[in-house]
This record gives C-alpha cells, structure tokens and sequence, in this order.
C-alpha cells in the first residue's frame, strides 16, 4: 500500500474535520453537548463558565504552572487502578447513572433537526474529551460507555471518526513534547528534525501536518474547565504514585525537566491505551480499507516509537527505561489491534504490510513477550516469502564471463540524472524479502567475511582470471575513497568495494607466486599485469593500503612463497602511474610505503641465465631503486646500494649496443639482449621509444611507386618496409614504454609528412592487442581530442578505417565498443554517400560497418539518439535485418525495451528501404521478425514497370555514350543533362547492350560516369541492374533461348563489370544478387561468378600478399600492394594515398557467410559445401569466423546435414578450438541414430566447470578453505586443491590468441555450444542426457567416489515422511524405487580432476549444465521443460494417492532444499536438482526467451495438489522479478501462477481442498510482495503501489477461486471497498492504463 498516499488521505480528512471544527465551536448544540457530558463526568459548573478560556498543552497544562514547587506535583498524581480512590477529594454532586446518558442524550438530540451536523459535533467533543480525561480512568470508561451507547443507535460515524481520533492524538502528542520543555510552540517539521519523534521510514505519522496546523480539531476541546482546575484534575490522574520529598535526589531545573518527561510519558500511554481501546471497538464494526489502513500505520509508528524520551535530557542522569505497567498496557492494546487488522479470517489489513514495514528492524525491542511473538512472526513469514523470489542455489549464481552479455538482474526505477551512468550489475545481493539490491551504498555496507563478501570475492577473482573488458570493470568498481571527489555522487550499479578489489588482487598474487613456483607461467603473469594497471590507474586501488595489505600477507602467512622478483615486477609496471607517484612523492607514508616496496626483493635462483625473463626479473629490484632514486630524496636513504650499483651494467650495455649510428637489429637479437633491452624499457623508456622508432623508420624512405594517381608536380614518399617488431619482444616491454611507443607512432603515423610503413603500421596495432586493458583507445575520439584537425589530413580517415577493419575489430568487439563504432562510421556514410565521386573511403566504411553490424551478438539501435530514419545505405540497412534475425534466433533479446523497440527499428529501416525478403528466407527468420515483415508489398514489378517506360531513352543514352567510337566529350553531356531517374538505369543499360558481348561497349566512358556518381547512385544502379538482368532472363526464356546460354552471357557482363574492368563493386554486386533469391536464376548466377577463375585467383593474390591469418605472428617484410591492383578501377580514381590492408577480394570476407546463408535457406546445400570448400582457407581471414560457425549452427540447427556440418566446422583451425577428444567421432559417426554416451555429456559439463564457472576454492594464507556459499559443515574437512586451469598456466591466453570469441572463458563456452549444435543426434536426446546427469549426480559422485552411504544420513521411518525423498533421486531409500547412480559415467577420476569435493562438484555442475542449456537456441528449452515436467510428475510421492497432505507438504519443503545444503549429507533430490537447473538456466536466458517458460507450467496442469502448487511456485516465482520491466510476459507469469492456483482452489474443484490460510499464507504474501516489486520497477518502497491492469488481473483471476482464497487476495483486486490499495490510490484504480 502507499503509505505516503495513505498519510495524504488522512491529512486530507483531517484537514477538512479541522476546517469545520471552527464551525461546530459555534454550533449551538455544542454547549448543550458539553454541559451533558461534563455533568456525566463529574465536572464543577465553574468549568463551563471558562469553555472560551485556551489552555496550554492538553496532557501537561497543570504540570506547566508549577515550575518552582513540589508539593503541587504531589497533589497531582492518582492511581491508576480503578478500585483506588483519588488522592483530592473534590467538592461536587455525583454524576447521573450512565444508563441515563442515552436517554439524555437522545432528548438533546430531539432539540436540533440537522443530525449531521449534530453527530459531527458530538464527535469533535468526543474526542477533545479522549485527550483530555485519558488519564482518568473513571472518566476514560464513561467516555468509552457513552461511544458504545451512541453506536446502538447509529450515531458514530467510525470512518471519520477514527482517522480525526488519530490525528488529534499525533497533535495531542506532538503539543505535550513541546510543553513539557517550556519551549515556544514549534512546528511538526522541526520536530521532525530534532529528532523528537522519527518515525519509520515505512510507517508515516500523520501527526506531522497536525501539529502545526491552527485549524486542528484539537482547539475545540480547549474550552472545557478553567486553566488551573482542568490542570489539576488531569495531573491529579496522572499514573504515578505520589512522591516523597525524601525520594526526590536533586532540585530546581533538573528536577522539574525530568518529572516534566515523566508525566508526559505516563500521559502518552494513558491516551494511548484509551485510543487502543476505542479503535478496538470500533473495529467490531465494518470500516473501509483507508480506514483501516490509518489505524494500521497509527499503530505502527507507536510500535516504533514507543520507547521515545525527551529530546535533551541527559541520560546519564536518569534511570534506563523501564517497562511499567502503563506501557505494556498500550503495547499490548496496540498489538490487540494489529493482530486484529490482520487476522486473516477478516484480512482487515494483509499480513504483508507487516513484512515491508520494518517492524522487526526496531533498535531497541521492549522486554516483552508478546510484541517479540508478532516480530518473530514477522521474520517467520518474511523468511518463507523471500524464498520464493530467488532462485535456488542463488549464493552460486555469478557472473562466468564465457558470455558477451551483461544480464541486468534489475533495472530500478533512478532519476533522470543517474540514467545517463546507469550500470548493469554483474551480481546482486538479495535483501531480507528477497529483492536483488545493487548500488555503492550497498557495497560499502557488506561485511569481510559474510557471505555476500565471499560471493563478491568469487566474482572478482573470477574476473581477474578471465579478463572480461574494461568496459565491465568501469561498471562495476568504485573508486577509492582516497581518490575520490567529494563532489562526486554515489555510482549506480557499483557493486565492487576497493577492499574487495585489493583483497582479490593479493589472492591472484599469491596464486601466481604459488604457481610460478613449480610452472614457468609467464604469460599469466603478463595478462595479470594488464589488468593490474588498468585497476591502478582506475584509482580503485588504494596503492599505500594495497602495499600495506600486500606486505602484511606475505610476511604473515604466505612468505614462503616469495622466492622471485614477479612481485617487484608487477610493482615496476605501475610505478610510473600518476596515483603511484603521488603516493611516493607527497604521501604522509611515503617512506614506509618505499620501504615495504623494497621488501619484495628476492635474489635471482634461475638456472638459466640467459633466459630473458630471467634477466628481467633479475635486473628488475635495480630499475626499481633507480626509478624511486629519481622521485624524491627522502626516501634514497633506504634504497639498495647494491641494486643502485647493479645500474650501472644496465648503462654500460645500453652504451655498447648505442654506441655510434649502429641500429639495433630486433630480428637477430639473442636472448640476453632482448632480456636487457626489456630491462632497459624499465629504466629508459624514452631512449628505448626512440630506438623502437628508428628501426622501424630505418630503411629509409622512397617516393610513391609509379602508377599512382598523383598530379604531376606532386611527391608522395613512403617509409620502406622493415620487419614489425615480433610480439616475442613486445611482452616484456613496460607498460611505461608501450604507453610512450603507442604516442609516437600515432603522431608518425597519423600526424607524418610520410606515409608510414606497413610494419609500423602493424607494431601499433600488436600494441593494442597486447595489453588490451592498459593501452586500449578508441581511435576516432582519441585523434580528434590529440589534435581535431587530424581526421581532415589526407589519407587519416581510409587509414583509420582500415586498422580497424582488418587488424582491431576483434578489439573493439572485446572492448564493448562497436556500437559507438558504428555510430561515428555512420555520420561518415551519411555525409559521403551522396557526395559524388568520394567512392573508397565510402565503401571502405560501409564494409567496416557491414562487419560491425555482423559482430553484434546483442540487440542494437540504429542511432545513437535512437530517433530518426536511418541514416545507412541501403546495402546496411538489409544487412541489418540480416544480423537482427540471427542474434534474435540465437542469443534472443536480453532486454525488455528492446522487444518494444524492434518494432520503430523496422520502421527506420523500412523508411529508406523497399526491398522484400523471400519467403524462404522469412521462414528461417525468428517470428518477431517474419510476421512484422511479412506483410510488405514487394515492388520489384513497380521497378521493372519503370523500365519499360524508361528503356527506350536509357538504351538512346547509352548507345550515345557506351558504343565503341562514343565522343568521350559526351560523358560531360550526359552527366550534366542526363535524368536522375534515367541515371539509376545506366548499368542496366549497358548490361542490354552487351549481348553477351562486353567488348560491344565503351568500358572508359562507362567507368569515367560511375566515377561521377555519388556512391549511392552506384549501389542503386547495381540494384537496378539486377533486377533488369533477372527480368530479362525470363523474357528470354519465354522466347525460347536456352537457360544455359542465357545465364553464361549474364555471368560474362557481370565479370566484364566487376572482374575484368573493376567497373562496380563486387561485394555490393554479390549482395543484391543473393538478396533476389527468390528468383530461381540469381543464387545460380552467384555460384557461377564464385566459381570463376579469375575471382579465385584474385582471392589467392590476396592471401598471398597478406601473409598468415594470424598476422601478429608475422615476422616478414609486409608488401604493400599497388593502390590500383588492391582496390581496382572504380575504387581507386582520384586517389593517391596508399593502403595499408584494404584490397577488394578483402572485402568479400563478411559476403561469403552471408552467401552460405542464403543458399542453406534455398536448400542448396551442396553449393555450400562447394563455397565453403573452395573459400575455407580465404576465412580464415575473417575475424568474426568463430561466431559465424557458431551462429550458423544454432540458426539453422535440425535442417543442415552432417556433412555440410563437418565442412562448416572445418572453417576452423581444429587444433587450435578446445573440442573434446572424442568429438570428432561423434560428428562422423556410421550410426548418427546413437546418442553419446553421458561420459561425454559428463566431460563437457566438467570442462566449463574448471573454465567457466567461477571457482570456488581459494587457498588462503591460513591453510585451504572452502566457498562459504556451499556453507559446509564444521566436521568435514575442506579441500586442499584449487579447481579449475588455474593451476595449468596453458589454460589462459592473451587476448590477441582468442580474439574471436574474445575472452578463454568465451571459447571453452562457445565450443560446448558449438559441439552440442553439431551432434548428429536431436535435440530431445541431448537434453534427456544432461538432465539425466543432472537429477541424479550427487549419488552418482559420491557412491563412486566412497560407497553408498547408510540410512542413518536421511530421514528415518518413523518420520513424516515413512520413506523420505532422499538419497540423490526423486525416490526414496527403497531400492526397488530409487535410482541412486547414473550408470554410463565414468567417475573413476571425474572428482579428482576437478579439484572439488563430490558435493561441492555435484552443485557445480548443475550451474555449469544451465549456463550450457541457455546458450541453445529454444528447441532445446522446450525439450528441457518437457523433461523437466515429466521428471517432477513422475516423482513416486507426488504420485501416490494415499499420502496425507502432511507429508506432501512436509516432502516439497525438503525435496526443495538448496541442492548445496542437500549435497552436504547426501540427501539431494531429483525435483530439487531439476528446479535448481531450471533456476540456472533461467538466470543465464535472454528475457525474449523466457516467454517459453510457460510450456513447463502448462506441462505440469492440472495442478492436484498444494505440494504440487508449491513446486509450480517455486519454479516460476523468481522469474517474477526479471521481468518488472517486461509488464505483458510479467501479466502473463502472474496470470499462469493464479490458474494454477484455481486448479487447486478453485470454486469448481472436485472434491473441493480444504482451504486452510496458513498452508498458503507465503504464497499469499509473495503475491503481494512481487505486484509491488513490479509497480515500482525494483525493491519495494513505502510509496509503492501495484499497477492497476495488476489489481484488475488479479481481481479478474480471483472471481474462479473458493470464495476462502478470494479473501487473502481481497487487497489486491481494484475494488475500493475491499482493498486497501485501491482505497488509498482512487485515481489509479479509476483509470487504469
């Protein structure tokens, strides 16, 4: 419920009670009324003669006059107990017997005709008389008879009534704060912040508005008695017994201040139970839900309250609060009223508010009983519903990066300002109900060593190890808080702390000093060393607290295992890092900090001296001390005299290999001399820099060779080419150095008067890839902020253009960066492409961004903006549809927005774009695509009708312009006064004029006119083209030529264009010929032109020239290819800027694939075979050939045939894909019928286990430990061995190794899949064999491993359950039912590879196995949910009819258990492994896909059961809040639970279940608690409030429900008499969206 609008509505009704209790202070009645109840309450007549007279604070006002004396106080005091008498004994008549009030009263009311105004009035005294006399207690009960009274006759109106009884209270309360300090009257907000009375921060106090208004209701009352006797007879009733002179310690201020609090605490219980006690009478009546919501949060905030004292009193001075007599009174009454709202027989107020309120948080809770009875209530049912909003095993879902995407678990509702930096969250950490919660404060607020810290560690040390991109470390780390800008604001989605960060990068140091111990494991160290500066210079890590920490860890516990120089290596990388210096220079700690650096230092034990790492290392302490030497004096006394002296060998080798012009040959260096030079980096980076460039500039220079298209008068010089420097020698560089290197060249390169060589070129871009973390820029951003003009210099842009598109495209992929890519090359394409003449830098572009489109694996927009029709050409914009149909159909759609978004993607596509897809292509298109393009008219009939009607003047113009002795002054003509419209159709023209015979026409003045053209009047022309030549097949044919003569002379134009005279573009050529395949001619034409031998031997060329795929491995000299030859023709007129890596048969590389596609789609699956065969060796060239062989599998997965599979696969370079030893059977098996056995499921399960999913051992300073996730118990001894390749320094590579699919954990996951994919077996068998692992795996590991274990690990006999679901299956220990072990696995020594226990083994391969399943394209989910249904179904004890409801429920609540607490006592059960995979597997799905969850539900129905009801629940409810953003799939979920639901407790169920609340009350509140979780887009606030459709589905849903299960979903239908969240929210309610 929305509390706010709840305190609003009350405020509101009290404002208006308040407005006209000015009216009924001058109603005539009100005397009468008055003096009626003050003659029953025992009052003098000198009390009515002072009504006019105000009065100071109600509870206090007597006690206000006595500020200098005792015995007044004293007089005023009474008992509390009704059958004491008073202390006073006043001179008066006694009152009337009650039994006559009525029929005073009644008499009274004859005398006035308007009763409402009447009952108005008699209410506003009522009240005044409840704030006045509750300390009274003779008084008290009349006032309680007299409303009883008046409600047998109808005259108490308790909906306003009560909430005007409240609000006068929180005045009433408020007033007495303020008097009992003598303070001038202050307002409610200024309390407030005093810090008088807080209140909860989900239990508003509507007191706050009250208080400070002049039109309370509370003045009305003011008028009863004079000052002094009013304050005598309220004091007098005061619930203190009298005070001794003798008991009083101290007197004056002191004195008074502390009784002053003392009266008004006693006064506030008072007025407290009295308003307990006529709201509980009140509530024997039917009153509306804002009613009763008032009451409730009344209630609450006294909870919360209670123990609230008077601001300023010293406490050291009084005595701790004590519960007396009075507070437990209220307290009790106050819970009376509580339980009352509710009690689900009534269900007043839902349970669930309770839950959200924070009630059980209090800081101080009462000694008491009862109020601990309702708090432990409260963490009961809280405890039950947040475990329907997370998954099981949720502790071991973690990020595994062997996927690109980044899954949001939630997405909050933030302001405008934090939008700009949101962040996804790479783990979340659930709160008490269960929420997924992310956010720096969050972070700050975990514990070192809770579960939460050690579920962070995992994911960071995980992290560390698998190198996701810096893109994700920048979402996800905080800065040190001493780095950070105190104007900087908290940092959304930031979920790592830097003591998280520090602690995890210790632990890998420690890792790499205990592996380099027994392993040469360089290269980790060197991956290592990349993120550790990216992680310094990020400032995340506090470096004077890391060294500290780091010094401390291996003095302590780990000092044995310092016995190299990697540390102090590691620390000579960073040291340059500004944050480093700044804290060696002008830190407080600087010189301890110098001292623990140089602690590191560790004598060289190499065998090998001549090893160049072994150089390093050894030299390394030296280059340290010599570089902290030169920061500051203060620290020199410290520094290593030896390693100083040691310096000196540096300089003298750097002077004799310097020496004179010699110039050091990097390609004949021996190993020592690349071991000093990489010392010398260390101590000389800028010397070395300069060395590095004058090799690569040592061969001189040379003007551009001839052919070129330079003017006369102009020069061109080149660099001559000089080997790249090797990357053998770049690893051992200082980072320093690259930093430096990186800068130069890109000033030669870019910024030169000469045009730099290929190798350095080629270093630049080895750079890049070495150290992708610490030397990554993006180079458009990075130019133009170096110098803006640089972009504008000739040959920047196609140079720029062409490193990314043919050496970093991998890197930006990796880096998260080509969609900011392609958004920069997409203004390039807008401005060039109706520019005329401008052909090679646009084409170049439109390739690259052909590549960029195809190496989205994610939902993308088409601008950066998100508005506006596209702005790519038409070849990107079909593209584009291309690469959405294949990420739809094999990754799906991971967001919610996006689904909504595809539909205005189309449509700016759509709006430049008329082409049609053929049916065969639409039919492998996902739906959400096919049937938003199915529609469209195909207007290739509108386009050949236009020709027709334009051929005649074409065919005049061509043969004016095309014939063999054309005027060559004509092209001038013609493109000055030719038609636009006539200007699209020259190429078909030309190609009608040919005849079969391209010798017939003029090919220089047609190329001089295309040369003219802007380039998308070349692409339309091509697309023209096309659709005449295919249209003119036909005519042909209808005219009796032959097929075949036809389609060679169509082939012999096209070659005469785009092979011979290089006239068009072939990859666009290529396209628009595969886009028309639903013509039978167009894919035959296209084989034709592939089979050709001149396209062949233009391929080979290429690959010749380019040298080996892995260009990084290159050490020759690289030939730079002649600007003609490279880019033909068309492409390279008017250029004079030589390429680099472009050529034309390059840019077909993007092309072949989509070629493959389309003739898979047209069944033409021997062609395929054919293309793939005769440009396999050409692909390995693609950079995108992993995900290409990966994504075609799983678009077309259960239509290609095993041996076009086995060509596919072939693409690849085996030996370097980690595929399992026995796949290659497998895949070329004589019987394709037979599944593979599980041992091979099993080996692949184990695989992504030690590669994928985030280990969870870690061997600690203090022995070996086990995750605390898996929670073990205390007797069990943990592992001692580390899981996973961590060991095995060959598991990880650097980045440039695995640039396709990125990352080692990306390819070991990617080959599972593409393994799975490629089994000739279907679909159903692959999935029946995982989940067969999979339900039975804990008993198939540890019966192995140690023998089957007794009964005496399960549940015995003679408990609820007789034979209990246990012993690793869904059955039983009964033999004759259970299957305790999976044969076909051979586990011999499955365990011990893995390095995990068997059960921490068993859990990890139920994660690994979801992760998998969720990488399939959603044939496998719906056999998954298939299976999974049939295996909970079949489960004997759900079943079995003669089970009592006891022991079905009983039975779900264990079969249920996390399986890692199962695990720990061997106690796991089918249906609890099944939902814990499901769980995984959902966790990992895209939120497109999760649509088809449904299908298990529907499998499962009809539901028969509350046990089965709860496993339906189980499954499906942590799906709920993934999709808070997805309202439709979200209904849908909630829509599927509430049938369910109705299969149990239906009004129509035969035979009708027993409905009892407690056996659902948590799905009850969970139901709650998600509608609000979904109305507020993330963790529930007080002000949150279920969506309207919500209320109305759910009311709509509830109408088929027993009329007992309506009632606890009574608030959450949109009926206002019944809900209190429709009561307190009109507007929402009256119109719903």
């Amino acid at each position: 419920m929305d509390q706010n609008q709840s305190q609003r509505s009350s405020i509101g009704a009290a404002t208006a009670s308040s407005a006209s209790s000015r009216a009924y202070q001058f109603h005539p009645a009100r005397a009468a009324i008055i003096d009626l109840f003050n003659l029953y309450l025992g009052r003098s007549s000198r009390q009515k003669q002072d009504d006019s007279i105000r009065d100071p604070p109600l509870l206090i006002r007597g006690f206000v006059a006595c500020c200098g004396g005792i015995l007044l106080i004293v007089e005023e005091f009474m008992l509390r107990n009704k059958t004491q008498k008073r202390v006073l004994a006043l001179n008066r008549e006694l009152p009337p017997r009650n039994e006559q009030f009525l029929i005073d009263f009644e008499q009274l009311q004859s005398q006035f005709p308007d009763q409402d105004q009447l009952r108005s009035v008699t209410e506003s005294v009522l009240i005044s008389l409840v704030v006045q006399c509750c300390s009274h207690v003779p008084r008290a009960e009349f006032i309680l008879f007299a409303l009883r009274s008046l409600c047998s006759i109808g005259y108490i109106n308790w909906d306003t009534f009560l909430p005007s009884l409240l609000s006068s209270v929180s005045s009433a309360e408020m007033s007495a704060g303020q008097g009992s300090q003598a303070m001038p009257a202050v307002s409610a907000t200024s309390l407030q912040q005093s810090g008088m009375l807080p209140t909860s921060s989900g239990i508003p106090n509507s007191s706050n508005y009250q208080s400070s208004n002049p039109a309370s209701p509370l003045p009305s009352v003011h008028g009863i008695g004079s000052p002094a006797q009013s304050a005598i007879e309220t004091s007098v009733c005061a619930a203190m017994s009298p005070v001794k002179s003798s008991d009083v310690s101290c007197t004056g201020q002191q004195f008074t201040t502390r009784v002053n609090s003392s009266v008004r605490d006693n006064a506030i219980s008072s007025l407290r139970q009295l308003c307990c006690k006529i709201i509980l009478t009140g509530l024997e009546f039917s009153l509306k839900p804002v009613t009763h919501a008032d009451i409730f949060y009344h209630m609450l905030n006294w909870l919360v309250t209670w123990d609230q004292k008077q601001q300023g009193i010293d406490e050291s001075d009084g005595k701790s609060w004590r519960l007396d007599k009075a507070l437990i009174e209220w307290l009790h009454s106050c819970l009376d009223v509580i339980w009352l709202l509710v009690d689900e027989d009534r269900c007043r107020v839902p349970f669930y508010e309770l839950l959200r309120t924070g009630l059980q948080f209090i800081e101080n809770i009462p000694d008491d009983e009862a109020l601990f009875t309702l708090i432990l209530e409260i963490h009961r049912r809280r405890d039950m519903m947040a475990m329907h909003m997370q998954m099981l095993d949720q502790h071991l879902h973690c990020p595994t990066f062997g996927t690109h995407r980044i899954l949001s678990q939630t997405t909050p509702n933030i302001s405008v300002e934090a939008a700009g930096n949101l962040r996804y969250s790479p783990i979340t950490y659930p709160s008490v109900l269960g929420e997924p919660l992310h956010g720096e404060d969050l972070a700050t607020s975990i514990q070192r060593g809770s579960l939460d810290w050690e579920r962070a560690m995992r994911c960071i040390r995980h992290a560390i190890r698998a190198t996701p991109s810096p893109d994700w470390w920048k979402r996800v780390l905080l800065v040190a808080p001493c780095y950070r800008n105190p104007a900087q604001g908290p940092t959304p989605g930031a979920v790592f702390t830097y003591d998280m960060i520090s602690e995890a990068v210790i632990d890998r140091i420690v890792e790499l000093l205990k592996l380099t111990n027994s392993v040469n494991c360089w290269h980790d160290w060197l991956i290592f060393s990349d993120v550790f500066f990216f992680l310094v210079k990020s400032g995340c890590i506090d470096f004077v607290d890391f060294v500290d920490k780091l010094v401390s860890r291996l003095q302590d516990g780990d000092n044995h295992i310092l016995r190299t120089n990697h540390v102090t290596w590691l620390l000579a990388q960073i040291i340059r890092v500004e944050l480093v210096m700044g804290a060696l220079n002008s830190d407080s700690r600087k010189v301890e900090t110098t001292r623990k650096i140089l602690s590191f230092h560790r004598e060289d034990r190499c065998t090998d001296p001549n090893n160049p790492q072994s150089i390093l290392l050894d030299f390394i302490s030296s280059c340290q001390n010599l570089r902290i030497w030169s920061l500051n004096t203060s620290t020199r006394e410290y520094l290593n005299n030896e390693q100083l002296q040691k310096g000196k060998q540096i300089d003298e080798w750097w002077r004799q290999v310097s020496k004179g012009d010699r110039m050091m040959d990097y390609m004949n260096m021996d190993d020592r001399s690349v071991g000093m030079f990489w010392v010398v980096s260390y101590t000389m980076a800028q010397p070395a820099c300069e060395t590095v460039m004058n090799w690569l500039s040592s061969a001189g220079v040379t003007e551009l060779f001839p052919g070129s298209n330079l003017p006369p008068n102009e020069r061109l010089m080149v660099m001559r080419e000089v080997n790249p420097l090797p990357m053998s020698l770049l690893t051992g560089f200082s980072l320093n150095l690259c930093l430096k290197l990186a800068l130069q060249m890109e000033d030669s390169i870019f910024g030169g008067q000469v045009v730099a060589s290929i190798a350095m070129v080629e270093t630049y871009t080895r750079l890049m890839l070495l150290a992708p973390h610490s030397l990554f820029r993006s180079l458009f951003s990075h130019l133009a902020q170096r110098n803006p003009t640089l972009l504008a210099k000739v040959g920047v842009t196609p140079l720029v253009l062409e490193i990314v598109n043919y050496r970093l495209l991998p890197l930006y992929r990796y880096q998260g960066k080509t969609k900011t890519l392609m958004y920069d090359i997409t203004k390039i394409i807008s401005a060039l492409k109706v520019k005329r003449g401008d052909h090679r830098v646009l084409r170049l572009a439109e390739n690259l961004c052909m590549n960029l489109i195809l190496s989205q694996r994610d939902f993308f927009s088409l601008k950066r903006e998100g508005k506006g029709s596209t702005e790519f050409t038409e070849t990107l914009n079909r593209i584009t549809v291309i690469a959405l149909a294949i990420i739809i159909k094999t990754r799906g759609i991971a967001d919610a927005d996006h689904v909504l978004y595809l539909q205005t993607m189309l449509e700016q596509i759509m709006a430049t774009s008329q082409h049609t897809w053929s049916e065969k292509t639409l039919r492998y298109f996902p739906s959400l695509l096919r049937d938003a393009l199915i529609g469209r008219i195909d207007k290739r009939g509108l386009t050949i009708q236009a020709w027709q009607q334009a051929e005649t003047t074409v065919i005049n113009q061509c043969t004016q312009l095309l014939s063999p002795s054309a005027d060559p002054t004509y092209v001038k003509t013609y493109l000055s006064h030719s038609f636009p419209q006539h200007r699209q159709y020259l190429c078909a023209g030309a190609w009608i004029l040919m005849q079969g015979h391209p010798e017939n026409i003029n090919s220089a003045n047609l190329l001089r006119v295309l040369r003219e053209f802007s380039p998308e009047e070349v692409t339309s022309n091509i697309y023209t083209m096309v659709d005449v030549l295919l249209h003119h097949i036909h005519v042909e044919l209808q005219r009796g030529h032959s097929l075949q003569d036809l389609l060679f002379k169509a082939c012999a134009n096209i070659s005469f264009f785009v092979l011979t005279h290089e006239l068009l573009p072939l990859d666009i050529l290529l396209l628009a010929l595969i886009d028309r395949d639903d013509d039978p001619h167009a894919l035959r034409i296209v084989i034709t032109l592939l089979d050709r031998q001149e396209l062949q031997q233009r391929v080979k060329l290429y690959c010749m020239n380019r040298g080996p795929p892995e260009h990084w491995l290159y050490s020759g000299l690289f030939k730079r290819v002649e600007l003609q030859k490279a880019l033909g023709n068309h492409l390279s007129w008017k250029e004079r800027y030589p390429t680099f890596f472009d050529d034309i048969a390059a840019r077909l590389l993007p092309v072949i694939p989509l070629i493959v596609y389309r003739l898979i789609e047209n069944d033409a699956m021997d062609s395929a075979d054919r293309v793939l065969a005769t440009y396999s060796s050409f692909l390995a060239y693609y950079p995108l050939r992993f995900s290409f062989v990966r994504d075609i599998l799983a678009y077309f997965y259960g239509h290609l045939p095993g041996k076009l599979i086995v060509r596919i696969l072939n693409v690849f370079d085996l030996s370097k894909i980690p595929f399992s030893e026995s796949f290659p059977q497998h895949i070329s098996s004589s019987n394709p019928v037979m599944c593979p056995p599980l041992d091979y499921f099993a080996t692949l399960l184990l695989g992504l286990v030690n590669n994928v999913i985030p280990a969870l051992n870690y061997n600690s300073k203090s022995g070996s430990t086990m995750d605390a996730s898996l929670r073990a118990p205390h007797n069990k001894s943990p592992i001692t061995s580390q899981s996973g390749p961590s060991n095995v320094s060959e598991g990880r590579k650097e980045f440039y190794q695995n640039q396709d699919p990125g990352t080692y954990t990306q390819l070991v996951l990617e080959t599972a899949v593409i393994e799975i994919l490629s089994l000739p077996v279907s679909a159903s068998q692959i999935v029946s064999s995982l989940v067969q692992i999979v339900v039975n795996i804990q008993p198939t590991l540890i019966q192995t491993s140690n023998g089957p274990y007794g009964a005496s690990n399960s549940v015995g006999q003679g408990s609820v359950l007789p034979t209990s679901p246990s012993g690793g299956s869904t059955d039983s220990l009964g033999a004759s039912r259970s299957t305790p072990s999976v044969s076909g696995i051979n586990t011999s020594s499955f365990v011990s590879r893995s390095g995990y226990t068997c059960q921490q083994l068993s859990c990890l391969l139920i994660q690994a196995c979801g992760l998998l399943l969720a990488q399939l394209p959603p044939d496998f989910h719906m056999q998954l949910y298939m299976e999974a249904s049939r295996i909970i179904k079949e489960s004997w004890w759900l079943a079995d009819g003669k089970r009592s409801l006891g022991e079905l429920d009983s039975a779900v609540g264990y079969a249920l258990l996390d399986p890692t607490w199962a695990a720990q006592d061997n106690t796991s059960t089918a249906i609890g492994n099944i939902v814990a995979l499901l769980h995984s597997f959902f966790s990992n799905l895209p939120q497109e896909w999760l649509e088809g969850t449904h299908v298990i539900i529907k499998h499962l129905r009809p539901i028969t059961s509350v046990a089965m009801l709860r496993i339906v629940f189980r499954i499906m409810g942590p799906l709920l809040p993934r999709l808070v953003n997805a309202h439709t799939l979200f209904n849908k979920t909630l829509a599927l639970l509430l049938n369910t639901m109705g299969d149990v407790y239906g009004k129509n169920t035969l035979p009708p279940a027993p409905v009892e609340a407690s056996e659902i009350a948590d799905l009850i509140d969970f139901l709650h608690h998600v509608v609000h979780y979904e109305g507020q887009g993330g963790p529930v606030q007080a002000s949150s409030k279920p969506r309207p459709e919500v209320l109305v589905l759910i009311g709509r849903a509830a109408e088929s429900l027993h009329p007992e299960v309506q009632h606890l979903l009574s608030h959450l239908k949109p009926d206002v008499n019944s809900s209190i969240y429709a009561a307190t929210h009109p507007k929402m309610v009256q119109n719903p969206s």
